[in-house]
């Protein structure tokens, strides 16, 4: 099973959020840092946000922050809402499986719903405070320590005299 590009991305963007949450976050820096299309971003960011993972702030100062408290987001719940299907085999789709005469008595179609129950039982017991906790490290790595020196033109304008 592997989960898909946009299920990568949501993470990342809680993650970046919650390790940036005393302002808020904008677009175009999340997805300059980690490499994909402002376009490609407002598409994930649409499943995140009417999933109540993300909040967006309009405005001049505005952006993205986390919808709740990043110790309430549990990874199980972000990827079963960014997955279209965990259909781990044939037998998983519909009634009566595709094709499979055995889907009735099969053991392998309860062992393959046993593994995914497994599979969201650890997921649940995370959350992206969880991955979020060597908070120092990410923020250095996601380069938001040094944008925070960073000034806006306007701001910097009156301390030159302007």
């Amino acid at each position: 099973m592997r989960l898909t590009q946009a299920t990568n991305y949501s993470i990342r963007v809680l993650l970046y959020c919650a390790v940036n949450p005393d302002r808020p976050s904008r677009v175009a820096d999340i997805a300059a840092t980690f490499g994909m299309s402002e376009t490609h971003l407002f598409k994930i960011l649409k499943v995140l946000v009417d999933n109540k993972f993300i909040e967006t702030i309009r405005g001049r100062h505005g952006g993205l922050k986390l919808g709740r408290p990043a110790e309430e987001i549990r990874l199980g719940d972000v990827i079963a809402a960014t997955e279209e299907s965990f259909v781990m085999a044939d037998c998983f789709a519909g009634e009566g499986g595709k094709n499979c005469p055995l889907t009735l008595s099969c053991e392998y179609n309860r062992v393959l719903r046993e593994a995914l129950g497994a599979f969201f039982e650890v997921l649940d017991r995370y959350t992206v405070a969880d991955i979020a906790r060597d908070r120092v490290d990410i923020r250095g790595m996601l380069g938001l320590d040094a944008a925070e020196s960073d000034c806006p033109a306007a701001e910097l304008q009156p301390a030159l005299g302007a």
